[in-house]
């Protein structure tokens, strides 16, 4: 099944759909248009903001038309919790804008928990928009745990604590979805979520829920944490699902350091999706670890900066080169491996080593294709790398 946000399908047989969520004030439309419009350009495809209090709701049109005029011609979602129900009836061009909203059904209200979510839902149902019901580890509808603990604790043989857990989770999420459809959502207008933040939680879960339902589903733990933590957890909860055929769309929630990058979270999530060879984004450049052979730093440096250049004239090449990110890249630091992995790929160099003759031959597409010295090494490189690709990929 195929669910369209905007203008991106997700679902079926469509790629994994990347995806990533702004960390700055809503409320601020300037500075959230500026945001989604560098996640946009990092390549997430879908964009997800708050919208948590009525300056946020307020802001989200012209934030949206900002974007817009940046150049960021992707699907916004609005995240809501607690008081999604109130924001979109009194905000109708917020609820107009957005290209689709993000409900979780333990935060829609203890009381009147089923008359808010339908409010949420009748309002995507008017706005002819669809909706993720992401069920969260963390915030739970206690009162169907609450039902679930007790049925267990009944029975002849009671499950464990975590097992009751998950299947909570995976329960709240279809009981949610139908819900969803009896108050008129159709059935390609819905997404699901069941997220927490352990790996091995993070597969189960989303095994089962997947041999249960088949609406699209939305990756991703909870919180994966700082910096390599983040990266290495997330890389192997996904990895696992994704080379199962489980999961159509992700992302990457990593805690970003003071004054970080927002964008790292897109390529970890593109980075994960073309190392399982299931999507390309960008050249790879392949480049050595280092050792002894291999004391300078220049080869580093040099597999850094390509890495960079190559990232920074995606933006144009896409557009331009059509196929240039199944581009093969190879920087290698001595003689031992250099030769054989440049031959492997499209283009490569194999610079000296410690003790080696001062020469980095270039091969291109397996065959030597020149030699380079001295200082004019990295641009030389580069200027025959920019011809390949204009040879290549060009019209």
């Amino acid at each position: 099944m195929t669910v369209s946000v905007g203008s991106v399908k997700v679902g079926s047989d469509q790629p994994v759909v990347v995806q990533s969520m702004t960390n700055t004030d809503t409320a601020d439309p300037a500075a959230t248009a500026a945001q989604v419009a560098a996640l946009a350009t990092a390549g997430s495809q879908i964009v997800r903001v708050t919208v948590n209090n009525d300056e946020a709701a307020a802001a989200v049109p012209e934030m949206i038309a900002r974007a817009a005029d940046l150049g960021a011609d992707v699907p916004i979602v609005g995240d809501f919790h607690y008081n999604g129900h109130l924001l979109l009836a009194k905000y109708p061009e917020c609820a107009r804008a957005l290209s689709k909203y993000r409900i979780n059904p333990g935060n829609v209200g203890s009381k009147r928990r089923d008359e808010n979510f339908r409010t949420i839902v009748q309002l995507a149902v008017d706005n002819d928009k669809p909706v993720r019901i992401g069920v969260n580890w963390g915030s739970l509808d206690q009162d169907l745990l609450t039902e679930m603990m007790d049925a267990n604790a009944a029975s002849a043989s009671p499950s464990d604590a975590k097992e009751v857990y998950i299947e909570a989770m995976i329960e709240s999420a279809l009981r949610s979805a139908l819900l969803a459809e009896e108050t008129g959502l159709r059935h390609d207008q819905i997404i699901l979520s069941a997220k927490v933040s352990q790996v091995q939680d993070l597969v189960e879960v989303y095994r089962r829920l997947a041999k249960r339902c088949i609406y699209p589903l939305h990756l991703g733990l909870t919180e994966a944490g700082l910096g390599s933590k983040g990266i290495i957890a997330s890389t192997a909860g996904l990895s696992i699902l994704l080379a199962e055929g489980i999961g159509d769309t992700i992302r990457v929630s990593l805690t970003p350091r003071p004054g970080g990058d927002r964008t790292e979270e897109v390529y970890v999530a593109q980075q994960v999706l073309q190392s399982l060879g299931l999507r390309s984004f960008a050249p790879q450049v392949t480049a050595c670890p280092g050792c002894g052979r291999t004391t300078s730093t220049f080869f580093q440096r040099m597999a850094e900066d390509i890495q960079q250049y190559l990232r920074e004239q995606m933006p144009v090449w896409r557009g331009r080169y059509p196929g240039v990110e199944e581009l093969k890249v190879a920087v290698m630091g001595c003689v031992v491996n250099g030769p054989g992995e440049s031959k492997h790929a499209n283009i490569g160099i194999s610079l000296p080593g410690t003790f080696e003759e001062p020469k980095a031959p270039v091969y291109v597409d397996g065959a030597l294709h020149t030699t380079l010295k001295g200082e004019g090494i990295v641009p030389g490189f580069l200027e025959i790398l920019e011809t390949y690709v204009a040879r290549r990929y060009g019209a």
